[in-house]
This record gives C-alpha cells, sequence and structure tokens, in this order.
C-alpha cells in the first residue's frame, strides 16, 4: 500500500497523503479497523474503506438506525488498473454489506474531477444522489466540488435479481 499510495495518481484524490512511513504507520494504525486489503498473487493492489455507522434518526426510533448504514471508499493501484479488480472488489464489499451485514445503505463521496471513482460507482448501480459545489478542499486544487453517491439493500437486490 505504502508503494502505490505514494504515486501522484493516486495520492492527488485520495483523503490523506502520508509525510513519510513513520507518518503512513500512524494513519495506516488508525485506519486498521475500516480497512480491507485486494491482494493479487500475494501482493496488495488496492484498499477499500468500509466505516459502518448509525443512520440518523429522531431519539424515538434512534435504536431501529443502529449500525445501518456504511461509507466505502477506495484506492487501487493504477499499475492494475483496468483490469476489473476494482469492480470486483467494491461489488464484493457491497454485497458483504447487504447480505452479510444486512445494512440498508451504502455511500460514497468523491470528488466531481475524480471521474475513474465515480465511474465505478455508477458501474455498481450506485444512484448520484448529490452535487455540491466547492464543498470540499482539496490540498492542490483549493475548494472543489463533490459528488455523492448511494446505493439501498432492495436497490442492491433488485439489480441482483434477488
Amino acid at each position: 500500500m505504502w508503494e502505490y499510495r505514494q504515486l501522484d495518481e493516486v495520492s492527488h484524490w485520495g483523503s490523506w497523503r502520508p509525510a513519510d512511513q513513520d507518518d503512513w504507520r500512524e494513519i495506516i494504525g488508525a485506519r486498521q479497523r475500516d480497512t480491507l486489503v485486494v491482494e493479487l498473487d500475494g501482493h496488495i493492489i488496492g484498499e477499500l474503506m468500509l466505516r459502518v455507522a448509525d443512520a440518523w434518526a429522531q431519539r424515538e426510533v434512534a435504536s431501529g438506525a443502529k449500525h445501518a448504514e456504511a461509507e466505502l471508499g477506495w484506492a487501487f493501484n493504477p499499475a492494475h488498473g483496468g483490469q476489473g479488480y476494482a469492480t470486483e472488489a467494491v461489488q464484493e464489499v457491497l454485497r458483504l454489506c447487504f447480505e452479510d451485514l444486512g445494512l440498508r445503505r451504502v455511500t460514497a463521496s468523491i470528488f466531481a474531477d475524480n471521474t475513474p471513482s465515480w465511474r465505478l460507482a455508477e458501474r455498481l448501480g450506485m444512484r448520484r444522489e448529490t452535487y455540491t459545489v466547492k464543498d470540499s478542499l482539496h490540498r492542490e486544487l483549493g475548494w472543489v466540488d463533490g459528488v455523492g453517491y448511494a446505493l439501498l439493500a432492495d436497490e442492491w437486490a433488485e439489480q441482483a435479481g434477488r
């Protein structure tokens, strides 16, 4: 992960860029609980962030919103791009979310100009719910637009013919 996370084409759109290996260890250590790695022939080629959370709810029904949704993110080594690995990995995590964890909603927040990421979300049936103007501060570009995608469990089941 350290190797491809250093590439400009990966770190440009990522939410963090480690300053050095000590910084990397600290960041990845804090994120271990939410990180799934994608391996190919014994080498890590990507990672997925899956953060399960409570959905917003009114107090009287808050217990029904416990662990009901997740935020999903991804980063992959571009040396393995265009071969379907990201699509396969994210699709499997969506399956895990809906079929194994019983979540009702999965979201992904993406910089609007990160075309490969929002195309991946759309390819997997996620729907664009929001387009926000200059809501995210990018380390090099300043304030930029963002897009929000989501998929519900019943939409997942319908797409999969379940």
